[in-house]
């Protein structure tokens, strides 16, 4: 067994409109050494494979068909074993 750990992340250029919100509220509490706030997506997922190269197929395919979009984001995978 498997635990995938995927953190989905904006490619450099998109525009991060949750990011500058928070950046923004952070500003308005008093907050004003912080200089950039960037937002991400993560996921665990636990997966029932004894292959790892199985895994890593799995995951490249989830995060193409669901869990990010290839145009803007950047997905990170970690896998390990469990």
């Amino acid at each position: 067994m498997f635990e995938a750990e995927v953190r989905v992340e904006l490619k450099k250029g998109v525009a991060d409109p949750e990011g500058k919100n928070t950046k923004k509220a952070l500003d308005l509490l008093g907050f004003d050494k912080v200089l950039e706030v960037k937002t991400s997506k993560f996921f665990t997922i636990t997966l029932d494979t004894n292959s790892e190269d199985e895994a890593k197929a799995m995951m490249d395919d989830m995060c193409v068909k669901l869990l990010s979009n290839p145009v803007i984001h950047i997905p990170l995978i970690n896998i390990k074993e469990v």
